[in-house]
């Protein structure tokens, strides 16, 4: 059945105004209300809460799109228990999200397969879903691209990007040396952040290896000061999830 001119015209300025959530559920949440008797304010409020709850949604789809999560992974299949050494309170503590609004840092410290990955990725999820711009990237990957970004000449806009970010996720400090080149620019970005922007870092260095990876003791002193200034610290010592599984697979065997 064709619709009348009426019709039509209201979907068309529906579709200028951009709501898409009024023009497809207008008629069904009008209908609902006249079987309910609902008022012509009840009916509006309907639809701008569809509306609403359907943008916020459709922005948060963006946020976490534009953080560039390598897995998405969550909280809830985050296994508390296998990894005892984790605080676990602090880490929903966390999850509240005040810690971006203070502009505190957190470092996640351990061996290698006990979740750091798997937590930072879980802060920076929550933080999209509150709203926050996120940007996730391995350490070694932020620096091959700051000085990519210095040799084409566009390091400045590069950096200013950066600075919209209000959570800044580095994965996996210390698999990688730096050059002194590239050292120098990752400190750059960590002092821009200071008291700007959170950050967080894992890594299965403790602190003072961190010179293995930056080279210059001055350098990393003066970078261990910017972050550690507000921060929290959790620390992952237990046992390797892929050592685990590896040894449960051959015990099946």
């Amino acid at each position: 059945m064709s619709k009348d001119p009426s019709t039509l015209l209201l979907e068309h300025h529906l579709k200028v105004l951009k709501l898409p959530t009024f023009v497809r559920d207008y008629a069904s949440v009008a209908a609902a209300c006249a079987q309910e008797r609902c008022d012509y304010p009840a009916y509006l409020l309907r639809l701008t809460e569809r509306e609403l709850i359907e943008r916020e949604r459709k922005a948060a789809e963006r946020r976490i799109k534009d953080a560039r999560f390598p897995v998405l992974k969550t909280i809830g299949s985050f296994d508390f228990k296998a990894q005892a050494s984790i605080n676990e309170p602090l880490v929903r503590e966390l999850l509240v999200g005040e810690y971006i609004t203070r502009r505190e840092n957190v470092l996640l410290v351990g061996n290698p397969g006990t979740g750091k990955t798997h937590l930072a990725t879980a802060l920076g999820h929550t933080a999209c879903a509150q709203g926050r711009r996120v940007r996730f990237m391995t350490t070694s990957g932020l620096v091959t691209q700051l000085l990519e970004a210095r040799e084409d000449r566009s390091l400045r806009r590069l950096l200013k990007q950066m600075e919209r970010i209000e959570l800044l996720v580095l994965d996996e400090l210390g698999y990688v040396p730096f050059s002194k080149a590239g050292a120098e620019l990752l400190f750059d970005v960590i002092s821009r952040a200071y008291e700007r922007t959170s950050v967080i870092i894992t890594t299965n260095l403790p602190f003072e290896n961190w010179t293995e990876v930056l080279g210059s003791e001055r350098l990393t002193g003066a970078m261990l000061d910017r972050l550690t200034h507000r921060v929290h610290i959790l620390e992952a010592n237990g046992e390797s999830y892929r050592l685990k599984d590896a040894k449960a697979r051959l015990k099946r065997r």
